[in-house]
């Protein structure tokens, strides 16, 4: 491994961690001596750097030592440069299909950082083929689970094929004109009944990309639809959606166009020339708004159209809880939207990127709302915002959200505007004090030299005196009384002037009778003032609109034509843009912290049919009753008992696995079976008595029976291995659920932290003091709870709940250390703050490499809040999506490979590997773009106006990837905003809180009402067509497909038999699909035209589908039965 530059202080920290994970595997190690697993030893492999990881994932041997010897260089020209040695036979002889193949597969797996499982799934073949005329070609194929891979890697591997093909010698692929249609029409049979692509690409574009492809890009197939128009196309071996070679050509080839064309002209590829005819795809304002908007669903709703007044501004910065792809809003801006926005909320967004997770900053500008009353206020806190909130008529401004400049550079997009903040006037102030010397300035303007020391130093406010006593000394006027001046026309500023400075008092309080064009103007103006009973009151606004619209004179010569040069030229004062960007966003996937559960949940991995009812309770299964089901055919060579374990549970002995063939039952050695010529199996079709089986296993653990037991029907693995049932008894007393590989997950959103307060974790200074925080981020000794300190790299923050859960997975494990393992219990623990300085491993869902954190403190929101870092060694950013935290000692006793589906992407999700220390240069490259200044300088906002590009204002940002190599890329990280806590605004969003579709459609549809930025007419009708109208005719479409279920046993028919009863067990069946499901949307749909107004198609379309249904469930007559009992009341009224 190499050795990392880091301070005496992360010296000591990675020991620590390092030592407390040594003693995890020996406590797992002593239990798997026990010989009652799959394997003798814990199977996640502790691997220290890529180098060792990529060795061990794909090979070829040897391969670890040479890329640490190419570590210098870039990570994408690596994977070229080891892809060549592979094919020159640097790391052996081998043919030219397998040479290519290993380069490939090798490459890929380096360009995603040796954590994914792509290169073995995700590319199921490499062929040599030959083209019409005779040549030979490559091809790739493909399958789902390249997905994990990324756009860009993803497009890569194409890229590093053809690199690998020219060495090979090989010729261009030469597609025919049918297999380019083929593809067409496959891409637009995926869109309509598989899911959207990322990219939205014409068929023009497809054609051209196929065409130009130099290898074939292929796959097997995978969804159950197929082509109808190009079948049977020679070289195309399946007629089904070739799901994997989608997505690589549409999101990675052509979505990703501009940045492969870039990366290719740095590495000196040639070739690839073509890309830049699409280099515009994705990348213009037209498709950006067409992706966010496209898809609209009931509770998800829109916050601002694009580009329009009202919504949010955009504002450059990074607070200690945003960044890589995080943005911040005022956590009250959460409270007034109906708690639809929430921490953790992913926010489909306009610009830089596609989405991004929400959290919350208020030093930023807050929402601005108009009262019922009329009044106009700045809602700046969340006990404001809950105060007022069923007092809003309309959200005039979203205020701010806060994007970092790095995300900027990610996603290589030029700047845009900047509207003038607090940091832009601490600068402008900054450089006039010192022209003239703080002493000089306060004299100047009257401001005492503290108070401007502490608008340099902190994120105070100056008073509107204070603020216009600065101005007048040639700093512009301070952001918080700057209007939109530029969003009302000359006209209506003038009349407003006009009137304000004819009814203006010489003495407070501000009082002025205006009508609804001049309280129209103030609205649009954003100037805050309450309504009474004797007109608009302007308090805070007063001395700023006095001044700025001059209104101590009555009349005044106007020449200037736009409303903010009046302004300027009026005051005598330097007044800036207020918001020059508006943001266009909506709702995506809501916050997430829940207990990850199978569908549906079980307690073990053990099979057992329909034995135990349809909830398949072990517990009701009956002693005596042998049930059929696949399992492995392990046994004790010496006694030949059945066992699942290395073992034998009954004399010791190694147990073996006997291997026969599926069709002659030939007793095999594995492989394949001489004479049938099929794959040998390890698995067997047994009788089991599984209630007896259980009570062994009651008796070996001890303790109560739980409530409940539930199994699997099947399982999936390859050698149909079960988990020993004394694991899964012990997990159904908490009732805990058990994941596909053994091991118990909790799912959290992903958010960034840098910095904390032991405040807001919950976790008293001593403790924290003995973990190694023992001074605050300006050095100073850790004394109170309110220092801000720096996050380690590797320590998390998660939610309470989680931490609760913890608690049970901890007894749990120390159950089964002493009741199913017999030896001492672990942990110990009685509640989560004793889970403080504990190991837990992350893990996304589509990698294969689990990464070692610490449980440092606890948040109210249901996020998951740790270093930049930490995510993106998961390989992951903080977009919304969420990843797995199981304890540490968990997956080390209770995961195996043993377990895990035998199927395409089987081995996703799964914790193979474990890292034990971030090296940051081996992380997601995302994360070395996150900014860690403590301000933007100067000349950053000046090329915002000059729409710099990232390789121009990239130059002036200090990121995580130039500090890479030395002490400083772990610590010493700086953020521009504050954020007083990182736990503000709503803990559980409005999605998550409302129970039923319609209580969010409603709570949606009035927010929208409320909003300035939307349009609730065409929200109604995207709702109507994107949601509702897909539902009830998807819904309609499977009624007349469906299946059908016994209520018994739960075994499922595609027709219903002769009989009319299953055949399994004799019960009755039930339909899959009701009525109900078909027309719960239908009556809400109508309601929805009726209320905004829609087009009569909309209302004659749902009339037609409410007639369908009406002829395919025609309401039967209801005879009166003339001898029908009646009740008293009825008799006596005759």
């Amino acid at each position: 491994m190499k050795k990392l530059r880091m301070s005496p202080e992360y010296q000591q920290y990675f020991s620590e961690l390092q030592g407390k994970l040594e003693r995890l595997y020996e406590v797992a190690r002593r239990a798997k001596e026990k010989g009652l697993d799959p394997a003798l030893v814990p199977e996640p492999e502790i691997t220290h750097d890529i180098a060792e990881r990529i060795e061990k994932l794909i090979g070829p041997p040897g391969i670890g030592e040479r890329m640490r010897e190419l570590e210098a260089m870039d990570r994408r020209e690596m994977a070229f440069k080891v892809a060549e040695e592979i094919v020159y036979g640097r790391f052996g002889k081998f043919d030219r299909e397998k040479a290519a193949d290993q380069a490939i597969r090798t490459a890929l797996a380096i360009m995603t950082e040796g954590v994914t499982i792509a290169p073995i799934q995700g590319i199921p073949e490499i062929k040599i083929k030959q083209n019409p005329d005779r040549s030979q070609y490559l091809a790739v194929y493909f399958a789902g689970p390249i997905r994990p891979a990324g756009g860009t890697a993803q497009a890569l591997t194409l890229v590093v094929a053809d690199f690998v093909r020219r060495r090979l010698g090989l010729d261009r692929f030469q597609p025919s004109e049918e297999a380019v249609k083929r593809f067409m029409e496959e891409v637009r049979l995926y869109e309509r009944y598989v899911r959207r692509f990322q990219y939205h690409v014409t068929d023009e574009d497809i054609e051209f990309a196929i065409r130009n492809l130099p290898v074939e890009a292929t796959g097997i197939g995978t969804d159950p639809y197929e082509a109808s128009s190009f079948r049977d196309i020679p070289g195309i071996e399946t007629n089904r959606l070739r799901g994997g070679a989608l997505i690589v050509v549409v999101d990675g080839v052509i979505g990703r166009a501009r940045k492969l064309c870039g990366i290719c002209e740095r590495l000196g590829l040639e070739g690839w020339e073509w890309l830049s005819r699409l280099g515009n795809i994705g990348s213009n304002a037209s498709a950006s708004t067409a992706g966010f908007m496209e898809e609209i669903i009931v509770g998800r709703p829109v916050f601002s159209f694009p580009h329009r007044v009202g919504g949010f501004r955009l504002r450059y910065g990074r607070a200690r809880n945003t960044g890589l792809a995080a943005v911040g809003v005022h956590p009250a801006a959460m409270i007034i939207l109906n708690r639809f926005l929430t921490t953790g909320v992913q926010l489909r967004i306009e610009l830089p990127g596609k989405s991004a997770a929400v959290t919350p900053v208020d030093s930023i500008e807050p929402p601005v709302v108009k009262l019922r009353d009329g009044s106009v206020l700045r809602v700046e806190s969340v006990e404001e915002a809950e105060r007022l909130a069923g007092s809003v008529d309309t959200i005039l401004s979203l205020g701010d959200v806060l994007i970092n400049a790095g995300d900027f550079i990610q996603n290589n997009k030029n700047l845009l505007p900047s509207g003038y903040d607090e940091n832009q006037w601490r600068l402008d102030l900054n450089s006039a004090v010192k022209a003239v010397g703080i002493q000089a300035f306060a004299e100047k303007s009257g401001v005492p030299p503290p108070r401007l020391e502490e608008f340099l130093r902190t994120f105070a406010t100056p008073t509107p005196q204070e603020a216009l006593a600065v101005s007048d000394l040639g700093v512009p006027l301070h952001p918080r009384y700057t209007y939109l001046w530029s969003e009302v026309s000359r006209e209506a500023l003038l009349r407003l002037r006009e009137n304000l400075a004819a009814a203006w008092p010489d003495s407070e309080p501000v009082e002025a009778l205006l009508d609804e064009t001049d309280k129209a103007t103030l609205e649009s103006l954003l100037v805050p003032h309450r309504v009474s009973e004797r007109g608009v009151v302007l308090s805070e606004a007063a001395p700023i609109l006095e001044r700025c619209l001059a209104l101590g004179r009555l009349y005044v010569e106007v020449e200037e034509e736009t409303p903010i040069e009046i302004v300027r030229s009026l005051s005598g004062l330097d007044v800036r843009e207020k918001a020059p960007v508006y943001v266009g966003a909506r709702m995506g996937r809501p916050e997430k912290a829940k207990e990850r559960k199978m569908s549906p949940y079980v307690h073990g991995l053990f099979p057992i049919e329909s034995a135990g009812g349809p909830q398949r309770d072990i517990l009701k299964t009956e002693k005596g009753r042998a049930v059929s089901v696949e399992i492995i055919n392990r046994r004790c060579p010496k006694c030949g008992a059945r066992s699942f374990g290395v073992r034998c549970p009954d004399c010791g002995a190694e147990t073996v696995t006997e291997w026969r063939c599926p069709r002659c039952g030939r007793a095999l050695d594995g492989g394949v079976c001489p004479v049938c010529k099929v794959d040998a199996v390890a698995y067997t079709n047994a009788a089991i008595d599984v209630r007896e089986m259980m009570e062994r296993a009651w008796k070996h653990v001890g303790g109560t029976l739980p409530q409940r037991f539930k199994g699997v029907k099947r399982l999936m693995n390859k050698k149909r291995l079960p988990e020993p049932l004394g694991k899964g008894l012990l997990r159904a007393r908490y009732d805990l659920s058990v994941f596909k590989d053994g091991t118990i997950r909790f799912d959290i959103t992903d958010a960034p932290l840098t910095h904390f307060k032991p405040s807001e974790v919950g976790v008293p200074v001593e403790r924290l003091r003995a973990l190694g925080y023992t001074h605050d981020k300006d050095g100073a000794p850790l004394q109170s709870p309110e220092q801000m300190l720096e996050l380690k790299v590797q320590d998390v923050v998660l939610p309470e709940e989680c931490g609760d859960h913890l608690v049970k997975v901890s007894r749990f494990i120390d159950d089964l250390l002493t009741q199913f393992y017999g030896i001492d219990a672990f942990y110990g623990i009685r509640d989560r703050s004793e889970l403080v300085g504990r190991l837990v491993l992350g893990l996304a869902p589509h990698t294969s490499a689990a990464v070692v954190g610490r449980v440092i403190g606890y948040t109210k929101t249901r996020v998951c809040y740790a270093h930049p870092l930490w995510h993106a060694a998961k390989r992951r950013n903080c977009d919304g999506d969420e990843d797995a935290i199981m304890l540490g000692l968990d997956p080390l006793l209770n995961f195996s490979r043993e377990f895990l589906p035998d199927q395409m992407g089987g081995l996703m999700d799964a914790p193979l590997f474990v890292i034990p220390v971030i090296n940051p240069s081996e992380v997601d490259k995302e994360a070395h773009n996150v900014d860690v200044m403590p301000r933007y300088p100067p000349e950053f906002y000046r090329l915002c106006d000059e729409a710099a590009s990232p390789g121009v204002y990239g130059t002036i940002i200090d990121t995580i990837g130039k500090r890479l190599g030395t002490e400083a890329q772990f610590q010493g990280h700086g953020y521009t905003e504050d954020c007083s806590d990182i736990n503000a605004g709503a803990h559980k969003g409005a999605y998550t809180s409302l129970k039923t579709m319609l209580e969010k459609l409603e709570s949606q549809l009035e927010l929208s009402e409320k909003l300035k930025a939307v349009d609730v007419k065409a929200v109604a009708l995207r709702v109507l067509t994107s949601h509702f109208m897909k539902d009830i005719v998807g819904n309609l479409r499977a009624f007349t497909s469906q299946g059908f279920r016994c209520v018994k046993c739960n075994r499922r028919y595609r027709r219903p038999p002769l009989r009319g009863t299953c055949l399994r067990c004799g019960g009755s069946l039930t339909m899959t699909v009701h009525k109900g499901g078909i027309e719960k949307y239908l009556d809400p749909a109508m309601k929805l035209v009726e209320r905004y107004g829609l087009d009569e198609y909309y209302a004659d379309r749902l009339r037609l589908v409410r007639d369908e249904i009406a002829s395919i469930f025609p309401e039967e007559a209801v005879e009166e039965d003339e001898h029908k009992q009646i009740d008293l009341t009825d008799f006596l009224r005759g």
